[in-house]
Parts: C-alpha cells; sequence; structure tokens
C-alpha cells in the first residue's frame, strides 16, 4: 500500500504510461513544429534565411567536414547498423526486444518517407525560388542517425546503455547540425525528425511494458557516466536550444528583414538549434528508461 492508502500501479504499468504520454507529447511537438516553420510565412522566410546564411558560408572548413560525414551516411552503412543491432539482440536471445530496436529504426524510416512524401507538404507561402521549394520534412537523415542511436539505447543491456549512449550520441546529435551546415535540410526538418524517432522509440518500447517485459533497477550512482554523457549531452542541449532560440528571435523579429546580418544570425541559430533538439531529445529518452531495464522476461502482471 502506498502512504495515502492506494495501492501503488505496478512498474511496468507506470513505465507504460510515461512512455505513452512522452511518445503523444512528441507527435504535438512534431505538428507543432511543422505548423509555426512550413505552414506559416514568417517560418518559411526564416528558414530561408537560415539557407541564405550557409550560402555566405559555404567555403567553411566546418560547412565541408559536413558534406563528408554525411556521405558517410548510406543505404550500406544503415544496413550495417540494423546488422549490428541484430547480432545484439540475437546474442543476448532477446527476441522481442529486439524487434522493438530494428522497428525503432524501420518504423521510423517509413513514417519519415510517408510524411515528407504524402502528409506534410510544403506550400509556397513567400514566393521563394524554385530550388527553395522541395519538401524535406522531415529529415531522412537525422531519422536514420538518431533511430540507430536510439535502437541500440533499447537493445543493449541496462548495464551498458551509458556506454553505448556515449560511443554514439554525440555523432548522432550532430547529424542534424551536419545537414544545415551542408545546406541539405532546414533546421525544422531535423527538430522534426528528432521528434519522429522519439515517438516511434516510445511507442514501441511502451509495448514491452504493457507485455510485462520491463523491471527495476536499483541504479548504483555512476559518476563516469554522468561526466561523459549526460553532462556533454545536457551541455549541448542548453546552449544548442538557449543559444538557437536567442538567435531565432534577433533573426526573425527583432532585424528588419532586408538586414545583412539576418542570413548570418539565421544561419547561426538554425545550426546550433538542429544539435540543441537531438541532444534534447536523447536525454528525454535515458530519463524517461532511467532505472527501467528492459531485460524482463514476460510476466502475467508487468508489476
Amino acid at each position: 500500500m502506498c502512504p495515502h492508502g492506494k495501492d501503488e500501479k505496478p512498474f511496468g504499468t507506470r513505465v507504460r504510461g510515461r512512455l505513452e504520454a512522452a511518445a503523444a507529447g512528441a507527435a504535438l511537438l512534431l505538428a507543432g513544429v511543422y505548423g509555426a516553420f512550413v505552414r506559416t510565412a514568417t517560418g518559411q522566410r526564416w528558414e530561408n534565411a537560415v539557407l541564405a546564411g550557409r550560402r555566405d558560408d559555404e567555403t567553411l572548413a566546418a560547412a565541408r567536414a559536413a558534406n563528408g560525414a554525411l556521405d558517410h551516411i548510406t543505404v550500406s552503412s544503415l544496413g550495417a547498423a540494423v546488422a549490428v543491432l541484430l547480432l545484439i539482440g540475437l546474442a543476448r536471445r532477446r527476441s522481442v526486444l529486439t524487434v522493438v530496436a530494428v522497428g525503432t529504426v524501420g518504423v521510423s524510416l517509413l513514417l519519415a518517407e510517408v510524411l515528407k512524401r504524402y502528409v506534410l507538404p510544403r506550400p509556397d507561402l513567400v514566393n521563394a525560388p524554385e530550388r527553395l521549394l522541395g519538401n524535406s520534412f522531415p529529415s531522412g537523415h537525422t531519422t536514420i542517425a538518431m533511430s540507430v542511436l536510439f535502437g541500440l539505447t533499447l537493445v543493449v543491456p541496462y548495464r551498458w546503455r551509458g556506454v553505448a549512449v556515449g560511443v554514439c550520441a554525440l555523432w548522432a546529435t550532430f547529424v542534424g547540425a551536419y545537414t544545415v551546415a551542408a545546406g541539405w535540410h532546414r533546421p525544422s526538418d531535423t527538430i522534426g525528425a528528432d521528434l519522429l524517432v522519439l515517438a516511434v522509440a516510445c511507442a514501441l518500447t511502451a509495448l514491452l511494458a504493457r507485455s510485462g517485459r520491463v523491471r527495476p533497477v536499483a541504479d548504483r550512482p555512476r559518476p563516469l557516466r554522468a561526466l561523459f554523457v549526460i553532462a556533454p549531452l545536457c551541455g549541448v542541449a542548453l546552449a544548442g536550444l538557449g543559444c538557437g532560440t536567442v538567435l531565432l528571435v534577433d533573426s526573425m523579429f527583432r532585424l528588419p528583414p532586408g538586414d545583412p546580418a539576418v542570413p548570418r544570425l539565421a544561419y547561426a541559430g538554425g545550426h546550433v538549434l538542429a544539435a540543441g533538439a537531438s541532444a534534447a531529445v536523447t536525454l528525454v529518452l535515458l530519463a524517461l528508461l532511467h532505472r527501467v531495464d528492459l531485460d524482463r522476461p514476460r510476466s502475467p502482471d508487468g508489476a
């Protein structure tokens, strides 16, 4: 009995509830990002300014490095990443967990393509040049990177979760920023992809909790994980979202549209927002799964 005299909900029920709430929240935020940046003239002008600022900076080494990093995200590399998830899951003899981890990648990519091609059009509200009218919401490259990261987070043993995230997280969270630096995507494309993958991962993991395949973990303090994984992600999330929001407000509202500083500020803001959003959704998933082991065989009550 809990202190107030009511039976506490089984652990699996509590985990399922917060994962389902997170999935719904991520989906609503995705719709909000699409509405604000793709379906309004102000949002379109700002993201066009981001692309204009990127063209002004395209001789920077960062832009060339971004292109090189993105060139490694191919069908072959995606297949290799999925194979790694399969090998880890099958080696652990966790077939259902393997399906969830690989499903996070597959379902996220499928939804990203369906949304981009058929569901979420990009209307021309500002008479933009034709080269800026192609629809790219949400970003496929960001979807690949984040879904592989989340799939790995789910499929590894709980005690290795921090190590797995530490190895892959900073690369994956910067893929969105790379796509902006390379001029392949707008910031909203990458943020939408982050939220899409978070929604899919939470929804599929909630199914594990519904079937009683989660258990609580009495996790001991892990200072190295906090220092080398959580702290860097928090730094990227806070700096990216904070600085990006300030630069967005300056370039979208404070300066007149014709000010030559607008593209530069918009590009800088979009760049850091993309990195900050990816780091933030990674932290959200880690928080939702804190002291939650996905290793437990099916039980009748999920307690």
